[in-house]
């Protein structure tokens, strides 16, 4: 295994000019959500390059790879990477700017989607080295609820059906080269709340004759605060935010209507849904109360990611014998969400982050966002003996 190490760090090296291009690519054509018809076409001509056989049109765009080492029924696994980008204006000064106006890949997506390909094509080439199967997933809409990893599956997209799933993710905080590993709970469920509050609006200058929705709506989001510090136990990770209030008033008028928008994120499923009613119930009769409605939607989201223990520990150390101590690193938990968290409620799973901290200081999902290119190189190294690791194990 020692000298495949060397074989598979000198043709990450060989190959990483390519894959640079790939990322570039893909970086100036990026595309939202469940519309990625010309990057999932872009994946599938150089997957036929390759000669990997896939199926496509899960959830539209989505693809689903296999590539077959020795005694290829004896384990299955899947790498997964997703496709879409965000809705921003990408600044101009970036680095293969985006070509599609208003749409950007402010999360690493271009990069997730490269690496991938730069792994699969080291698999391919050391596919005598390795007992089994695995799967290459591509998947669409991964920052749009309901998520393209929940739909996947429903299509039957993962057949076979993995033993292990192990998915990586861009970190702007982390040097490039490194690689950050967390077992056990890692990432938070998320959930999106709605609220309209209803009332009669008027004259700003006769509120007696009114229902000042806007007032309420305020005492509403106050209330709700005592959800966190109040209900939750104190030893469960908890976030109740909110980020958006449309009362399309004036100076001199109170609105009918007033919108709140927020979010909700957790790490216990069983407090999750506690929290979900004393938001309904709490917005309602807060409302209620000072003489208007509020109607609720919450819509549910991403459940926790969880990373199995064992595995994660032994990619961890398969982390290490291949980069070295000093380049991995310990992670702490993310009240983020991932929808990979769908893949990690079913399967064992592995999520993990490499760094791509540049002189850019854009954070993800931002318009000046950059990702350090020179990461590639590790990440397919990465991936690559984390996989087969596994699979000769």
């Amino acid at each position: 295994m020692t000298n495949l190490k060397s074989q598979i760090k000198a043709y990450a090296e060989e190959i990483n000019s390519e894959i640079k291009a790939i990322r570039a690519h893909l970086h100036s054509h990026p595309e939202l959500s469940f519309e990625e018809f010309a990057t999932s076409q872009y994946i599938q001509n150089y997957l036929m390059e390759l000669g990997i056989p896939f199926k496509s049109g899960f959830v539209k765009t989505g693809i689903v790879a296999t590539i077959k080492g020795n005694n290829p029924n004896k384990k299955v696994i899947a790498l997964r990477s997703d496709m879409d980008a965000l809705p921003i204006h990408e600044h101009a000064e970036n680095k293969h700017c985006s070509t599609n106006s208003g749409v950007m890949h402010a999360c690493g997506h271009d990069m997730h989607m490269a690496s991938l390909l730069g792994t699969a094509k080291i698999l391919l080439k050391f596919k005598e080295e390795w007992e089994g199967s695995i799967l290459l997933i591509f998947q669409p809409g991964e920052e749009l609820l309901p998520g393209g990893a929940k739909l996947m599956m429903e299509e039957g997209a993962l057949n076979p059906e993995p033993e292990w799933i192990l998915g990586q993710h861009v970190l702007p905080d982390l040097p490039a080269g490194t690689v950050g590993f967390r077992s056990g709970m890692y990432m938070a469920s998320g959930d999106e709340i709605y609220l309209k509050i209803k009332g009669k609006g008027g004259h700003a200058a006769m509120p007696h004759n009114c229902t000042d929705t806007l007032l309420i709506a305020s005492h509403i989001i106050v209330a709700l605060q005592q959800i966190v510090s109040r209900h939750c136990d104190a030893r469960i990770p908890c976030v109740l935010s909110f980020g958006k209030m449309i009362a399309n008033g004036a100076t001199n008028i109170i609105p009918d209507e007033v919108y709140i928008e927020g979010t909700f994120r957790t790490m216990n499923e069983e407090w999750r849904a506690k929290a979900k009613q004393l938001i309904t119930s709490i917005a309602k009769s807060t409302a209620t109360g000072m003489g208007a409605e509020c109607e609720v939607d919450i819509r549910h989201g991403y459940p926790f990611l969880i990373n199995n223990e064992s595995i994660t520990d032994q990619a961890k150390n398969n982390a290490i014998e291949i980069l070295g101590a000093d380049k991995v690193v310990n992670m702490d938990l993310r009240m983020t969400t991932e929808d990979f968290g769908f893949y990690s409620q079913k399967y064992p799973a592995t999520f993990y982050r490499f760094g791509v901290k540049s002189d850019k200081k854009g954070s993800l999902h931002t318009s000046t966002f950059e990702a350090n290119e020179d990461a590639l190189k590790t990440s397919i190294t990465t991936m690559s003996w984390l996989a087969i690791s596994y699979l000769n194990r």
